[in-house]
């Protein structure tokens, strides 16, 4: 092309869609073949459009441009699509595949019968269409309800491309509120931050604003308010000091902070909000969570006024007995904590790793089993009630599926319907977040006791709460606390190396030969990245005989930067998985999925059960119709359409969080100061605890310093303690 020829004048297309070439629904682009009006033959036009069909009326404005692989192509700045209302249109449209219950053979039969007309039939008359044969009274309602269906997805698609809105977000949005989606988008748009998983309060502020509603508009401030609050839930408060949560609402919403307040004060008078003085302060809360609170103490206070109401028997007798059968003895700590066990009705057990609460768990187990307690085992993810089985030997469930989660926050057992048995054991405890936990003691039937396990230096929950660190301060629940470093766990780095993070000191960093813990210096992020890449693809599998994608996990602090899980996952991807033409891919939410790559589920989906964490492969990509298959754990198959694959994101590197509750046989820790904001000490100290085989840090030991000394994840906003 010549760069000095003037750019070709704007024109005006109008005319009928042939055909469909390629079109993507996360962005709007397509390829079609038009058929122009006074053209006979079609062409090729590109544009975008948050859906089309064949058969559609098109209106464009854009150039011809001259390609040397398409020839001659109509490039539409804009382009707008309608039903179409020619004969010959209405066919291709309704023979399309767009309306369940019609082919090309009943279009042809339909528009033939009604012409025109069909879609006022349709629509209004429906019953007319069973006197084209072969329509029957049950192709008709179902031809009926695909057409209502389709007419609200593309009213709300055409709506949301004018705010801005992906057409894969459409279709959750039309997912989640069915018809009523574009009455809740014109009366409160900030539901959508709420109520749908990946549209935030910006794109929800967006819409707002698009729609007329004023900066400081009532609604704006109120949703703010309520938006602080579960930002601060998200990254783990139960609550927030009322002053700060203020000014911080109006630096996000840029409005004058006298605004604020008497929002405050209507949520609080739609019970909406709930005022709490602690520690001398008054903290504003979500009403869900100060009720978790409460439930919890309430249960912990019933629970621990209680004895332990197990069959009598000879303590040292039966710890003696168990050990036969375990082939474990116990050191004299551990039989303390067994004793312990036996005489409370309800409690904790703690340590780091190599202290022996695997051992003194299963000694409990073999005397209760032994004395026909009936005992239920559970934990808060897949992957650790996986491990909880297979270190008992005892059948050990997710807390979800125990307490039989239905979702949209419907629960099979509570207050009214408890769960049967006489001995709980939840392990992974620091994991537990407020509200789960509340669920869970809420649904113990009475008389039922209660051990928790856990080691509480870990990251606290994901979600809001310091569940298992707040008992254990508030001295209100009996609690074993181990220190003692066994005699076969002390020979391995990675255990002494965790226990030294724990105290505050970086430890020994010097290589040992045939060691499990090491730290490779490097002087640079991007020298980090390839170090680790290099790592994961040649030198462990060559050294270790490690499987790169099932046996390697990369643990990294955070998401952004060049050392976070985007940058890194592509980084490992493109050695470990890279495209090929035999390798279906799948581009959706900024992510290239391939067949063979190994993906995390980032969310709880109760409909496909699957959970939050739970790591799997994809196995395929079928392009007709479009969706993509995952294996999970225990050999589960899991389907995924298009519009539900932001659920889903890369795991060959994870963060530290979503690592809690697993093992694996090897890790590899970035450690650089790109990571500044979020380093410190339990989050080096979970990711060092994952390992089982060999941990390898790589990075800035100045970094590692830093981490070690510095303890933030215990500042969490939490009314637990105070109340029990």
């Amino acid at each position: 092309m010549n760069r000095d020829a003037s750019p070709a004048p704007a024109e005006t297309l109008y005319g009928l869609v042939e055909r469909v070439v390629y079109h993507t629904e996360e962005t709007g682009y397509c390829i079609l073949k038009v058929i122009p009006k006074g053209r006979r033959e079609p062409v090729s036009l590109i544009g975008k459009s948050p859906r089309v069909v064949a058969g559609e009326q098109f209106e464009a404005m854009g150039h011809w441009e001259s390609t040397r692989d398409y020839g001659q192509q109509f490039k539409a700045d804009t382009l707008k699509l309608t039903r179409p209302d020619s004969s010959e249109g209405i066919e291709k449209y309704l023979g399309s595949g767009l309306i369940e219950g019609i082919g090309p053979a009943y279009a042809k039969r339909l528009v033939k019968k009604f012409g025109k007309a069909i879609f006022e039939i349709i629509e209004n008359e429906s019953s007319k269409l069973e006197g084209v044969e072969g329509i029957g009274k049950k192709r008709r309602q179902e031809i009926r309800e695909s057409w209502m269906k389709q007419k609200s997805v593309h009213n709300i698609m055409l709506f949301l491309h004018q705010n801005g809105i992906s057409s894969s977000r459409a279709l959750r949005i039309h997912k989640t509120y069915g018809d009523e989606a574009l009455s809740v988008l014109t009366t409160n748009p900030y539901r959508l931050a709420q109520d749908i998983h990946g549209i935030g309060f910006k794109t929800a502020d967006g819409i707002a604003h698009q729609m007329g509603v004023a900066k400081d508009a009532p609604e704006r401030i109120r949703a703010g308010i309520l938006h602080g609050l579960e930002t601060a839930a998200a990254s783990g408060h139960c609550c927030l000091p009322e002053e700060a949560l203020m000014a911080q609402t109006a630096q996000l919403l840029d409005c004058a902070p006298n605004l604020v307040s008497p929002q405050v004060a209507a949520l609080i008078t739609s019970s909406l909000l709930e005022r709490h003085d602690l520690k001398g302060q008054p903290v504003l809360y979500l009403p869900y969570l100060r009720a978790a609170e409460q439930s919890i103490a309430h249960s912990i206070h019933e629970l621990t006024a209680l004895p332990a109401a197990y069959p009598i028997m000879d303590q040292e007798k039966m710890i003696a007995q168990a050990a036969q059968d375990t082939g474990k003895v116990l050191a004299e700590s551990q039989q303390r904590a067994v004793k312990e066990a036996l005489q409370n009705r309800c409690l904790i057990i703690t340590g780091g790793p190599g202290v022996g609460k695997t051992t003194i768990l299963r000694t409990i187990l073999t005397i209760l089993g032994r004395q026909k307690v009936k005992m239920t085992l559970a934990a808060p993810t897949g992957r650790a009630a996986k491990r909880l089985n297979e270190s008992t030997g005892i059948e050990a469930k997710t807390l979800h599926r125990l307490l039989e989660y239905q979702g949209q926050g419907t629960w099979g057992r509570h207050r009214g319907k408890p769960l049967t048995g006489d001995l709980f054991v939840v392990d992974e405890c620091s994991m537990l977040d407020a509200p789960l936990m509340a669920q869970f003691l809420s649904a113990l039937p009475e008389g039922a006791h209660l051990l928790l396990v856990g080691d509480a230096d870990q990251l606290p929950s994901v979600g809001p709460g310091m569940v298992l660190n707040d008992l254990i301060t508030s001295g209100k629940v009996p609690c074993v606390q181990l220190t003692e470093i066994f005699r076969q766990a002390a020979t391995s780095r990675i255990i002494t190396s965790a226990h030294e993070i724990n105290c505050g000191r970086v430890p020994d960093l010097k290589p040992q030969r045939d060691g499990d813990f090491f730290f490779l210096e490097t002087q640079s992020p991007e020298e980090t990245r390839d170090l680790i890449v290099q790592l994961a693809h040649q030198r462990l599998p060559a050294k270790y005989k490690f499987d790169p994608v099932q046996d390697i996990q990369v643990l990294t602090p955070m998401n952004r930067h060049l050392l976070g899980t985007r940058s890194l996952n592509e980084a490992l991807q493109s050695a470990l998985n890279p495209p090929s033409d035999l390798k279906y891919e799948l581009e959706r939410f900024q992510t290239t999925f391939r067949v063979g790559d190994k993906v995390i589920q980032t969310h709880n989906n109760y409909d496909k059960e699957v959970f939050n964490g739970d790591i799997g492969h994809i196995v395929t990509i079928e392009t007709e119709p479009l969706k993509m298959s995952v294996r999970f754990e225990g050999d589960r198959l899991v389907e995924y359409e298009p519009g539900e694959l932001d659920e889903l994101q890369l795991a060959y590197a994870l963060t530290i969080h979503k690592s809690q509750g697993s093992e694996f046989p090897c890790v590899i820790i970035p450690v650089s100061t790109q990571h500044y904001v979020l380093l410190e000490r339990s989050l080096i100290y979970t990711a060092v605890t994952r390992a089982r085989r060999l941990v390898i840090l790589v990075g800035d030991p100045r970094a590692l310093s830093l981490a070690v000394g510095r303890q933030e994840s215990r500042k969490r906003w939490t009314g637990l303690q105070d109340l029990l």
